[in-house]
């Protein structure tokens, strides 16, 4: 898989990127992340300038459609993409079921926002796929990719060590994951349940989904519905 990240300030995705399972699959060549300085595609090589005044009445700058039609045409020239996302508040909420989709194509483009936003013929005539982490307002759209990034690379074969790990994470079945423990199993008088110490797999099953679904109905009760 290939994601390539437009955005005006790279540095915020260094870090990110670059480290954790999403750096273990880079380097197993599971997945490559270029990210792109949208400035480098200004038409103002001088100031680089990306943004611009609406037109119009209303406070603040909205970026150009000239430097991002001309990084996505290149990028395209170059290989055929499944989706062309933009990271914006009033996009598709982003969920576990659109991460294991977005987890099954082969090269991905994301578009992250900025200043008030993008000049509206980008969404109209070059974006496939809006999306949002949330109903709230960012600085930019550089964490929100992150965010998705992370969600998606973690569930290509290879990219973690257990890939079982990943199937039996919250959401995946509509419910929350159960609660875990770990050794030792008495601490300053809290106790491991019982159940979880028998050996008794089934048994063990059992109470992993009855408390997956309590947690569900008490925490999220909409994805019992869905």
């Amino acid at each position: 898989m290939r994601i390539d990240i437009i955005t005006v300030l790279p540095e915020l995705l260094q870090s990110p990127l670059n480290h954790s399972i999403i750096k273990r699959a880079q380097d197993k060549g599971l997945v490559e992340l270029v990210v792109h300085n949208l400035r480098d595609y200004s038409a103002d090589e001088r100031h680089r300038r990306v943004d611009d005044y609406a037109f119009g009445f209303g406070a603040g700058m909205v970026m150009q459609i000239e430097p991002i039609f001309r990084v996505i045409e290149k990028l395209k020239s170059e290989r055929t993409y499944d989706e062309v996302i933009f990271m914006t508040p009033d996009g598709e909420q982003f969920s576990q079921p659109l991460a294991n989709q977005l987890s099954l194509v082969e090269n991905i483009i994301i578009l992250c926002g900025h200043y008030k936003g993008i000049d509206h013929r980008v969404r109209e005539h070059l974006i496939t796929r809006e999306i949002t982490i949330g109903d709230y307002v960012l600085t930019g759209g550089e964490l929100p990719a992150a965010i998705i990034v992370d969600a998606v690379v973690r569930l290509i074969p290879g990219a973690m060590g257990d890939e079982q790990s990943a199937l039996s994470d919250s959401f995946q079945d509509n419910l929350l994951a159960p609660p875990v423990y770990t050794r030792p199993a008495e601490f300053n008088g809290w106790s491991v349940p019982e159940i979880l110490l028998s050996g008794n797999e089934r048994k063990i099953a059992e109470w992993e989904h009855e408390q997956a679904v309590e947690r569900t109905k008490r925490l999220r009760p909409h994805l019992l519905n869905e």
